[in-house]
């Protein structure tokens, strides 16, 4: 009997490579159960002390404000790393590119992932290239891998989150979105918003030196609100997140009120977020000394008080924030 991914029909669709609950349902009941894998994860740990993880980037368009395909391949994959606890050393890559693509637009993309691998610390070590015909592809593909180095004492796990955790993020939510929502489809916004696309490995690694951490996920696809969801399905404990403390700039808000979005849906390539106990106030001071962790906040908390992940609104009621089956925007990352 051929399996169901999709209830209306047996095909593969955008929302399928969203981030959100149609991709967890292919990726477990496809590739996890053929593969007979443990655990899903963006990283894994392959013996003691050694972390891999995989990455592909089909991003429309190739070139944005802040980035292009190339930062944004280099800077995820080593933020997948980053976000286990372990420190990025080297990177693979592979490019599909196709025919009529330009030599002068490749060069500026690896010259960007070389620049972005020197800002992380990695190395760049092997790869391959394949080029296929004009027409079967939209200029450039990459797929990277990454490698780093797990210390014995770091067990960063969803299981570790407590009740009374405070959970916190680095930066502004949304800006990534926005910046490719106003690129893709010429909004004329001005300034241009930018990507948040960056390396976060030294900002990591600062805030375990710092203080005790229990989990920390990058909210790339699917956003801050699906991590939550994801925490929520592998630990059983609520979430309630605070509104009033949540860093999104103004020109985000309006841009999702226009478009009928919420922002915390809205995927992100340089924001984490993490579970902390409530007393490492501290951390946040940390976090500040970084150029990435300029605008962190304390978004809300982990508590036994709900079943799910709630928004607190200004006016004190909370508002489900449930698991999209879909990211509206494909093709973001």
């Amino acid at each position: 009997m051929p399996l169901i991914i999709n209830m209306k029909d047996n095909i593969i669709t955008l929302a399928h490579g969203s981030g959100a609950r149609l991709t967890q349902k292919l990726i477990s009941s496809v590739f996890a159960s053929t593969f007979q894998m443990e655990e899903l994860s963006d990283s894994f740990r392959i013996e003691p002390g050694l972390v891999v993880t995989t990455d592909a980037h089909v991003i429309k368009p190739i070139f944005f404000p802040g980035g292009n395909i190339g930062k944004l391949a280099v800077t995820g994959t080593v933020n997948d790393v980053a976000v286990s606890g372990a420190v990025p050393a080297y990177l693979l890559a592979a490019f599909i590119i196709e025919e009529g693509f330009p030599i002068s637009d490749l060069q500026k993309i690896v010259t960007s992932m070389q620049h972005a691998a020197q800002e992380a610390g990695v190395k760049i070590i092997a790869g391959d290239t394949k080029v296929v015909e004009k027409h079967n592809a939209e200029g450039i593909y990459i797929t990277t891998t990454g490698i780093g180095y797990l210390p014995d004492d770091i067990h960063l796990s969803t299981q570790m989150i407590k009740p009374d955790d405070q959970i916190i993020v680095n930066n502004y939510i949304g800006d990534h979105t926005i910046a490719i929502i106003n690129s893709r489809d010429q909004l004329g916004l001005q300034p241009p918003p930018l990507s948040d696309c960056a390396p976060l490995n030294h900002l990591i690694q600062a805030m375990l030196k710092a203080s005790k951490v229990h989990f920390i996920r990058d909210a790339t696809r699917g956003g801050v609100a699906t991590i939550l969801n994801e925490v929520y399905d592998d630990c059983g404990l609520g979430i309630i997140i605070d509104e009033s403390t949540l860093p999104i700039r103004n020109s985000t808000l309006a841009v999702s009120e226009l478009l009928g979005m919420e922002p915390l849906y809205m995927a992100n390539e340089g924001v984490i977020v993490s579970f902390v106990p409530a007393q490492y106030y501290d951390l946040l001071s940390v976090m500040g000394a970084s150029k990435y962790g300029e605008n962190s906040a304390i978004i809300g908390k982990v508590t036994n008080e709900v079943k799910g992940v709630y928004l607190k609104t200004p006016l004190g009621s909370l508002r489900p924030l449930p698991m999209l089956n879909a990211d509206p925007l494909p093709r973001i990352c």
